[in-house]
């Protein structure tokens, strides 16, 4: 899944970065490639399904997109 990410010089001297398409997924670093971690991390916490409670005839499937 590729997911655009911005990424912009904060005015505390570490860099944010953001998804605009996941509406308030933020996270930031002290350099780039930490912001870039971090919000790779912070991607997979927005994303990850609630836990459920399923009905016998109910079945929960995971999808690669």
């Amino acid at each position: 899944m590729n997911i655009k990410v911005l990424v912009e010089p904060g005015e505390d001297g570490y860099f944010v970065a953001h998804v605009p398409s996941l509406k308030s997924c933020w996270s930031q670093g002290k350099t780039k490639e930490e912001a870039l971690e971090n919000i790779r991390e912070a991607i997979d916490l927005y994303l990850e399904p609630e836990p459920t409670a399923l009905s016998e005839d109910q079945e929960l499937i995971e999808l690669t997109v």
